[in-house]
């Protein structure tokens, strides 16, 4: 991993903008890695179908915490099915199977890439995404 993606996900990691309380969500789900002990808890306020604030609270490790601040970057401000594709394009970027533009398109989160090489981190990147997919409405 080069020192620029280590750059962002410390970053993200020592000064997490994403991780405190909601005060008003609509809503809160519980995500857990339990291989590493890695446990979230993701709120997001849903208006009028869009991801209008999110948060998440909860322990885990540099990966998984600053992978779930990431995701709350990119969601807060858009739709459900523009959430959804984000959520599908991480995931085809974790199985490596991800493009150039779809990496330019996953921003910051694209400095995950290369755990698709580190299968015991695997759970750890995806676990706020995963817990994104649980909670977002279904169509």
């Amino acid at each position: 991993m080069s020192n620029f993606y280590n750059e962002i996900l410390t970053d993200h990691n020592m000064h997490p903008v994403h991780k405190h309380e909601l005060a008003v969500c609509t809503c809160s789900r519980e995500g857990v890695n339990p291989s590493c002990g890695d446990d979230i808890t993701l709120n997001l306020r849903i208006e009028g179908g869009i991801i209008a604030d999110g948060s998440f609270t909860g322990s885990g490790c540099a990966v998984s915490q600053a992978s779930a601040d990431i995701m709350l970057d990119l969601v807060i401000g858009k739709s459900i099915d523009e959430a959804e594709r984000l959520h599908a394009l991480f995931m085809k970027m974790i199985r490596g199977e991800a493009d150039d533009s779809e990496l330019e398109e996953l921003d910051e989160a694209a400095a995950l890439a290369d755990i698709s090489h580190m299968p015991a981190r695997v759970k750890c990147a995806v676990l706020g995404w995963r817990t994104l997919g649980e909670s977002l409405p279904e169509r």
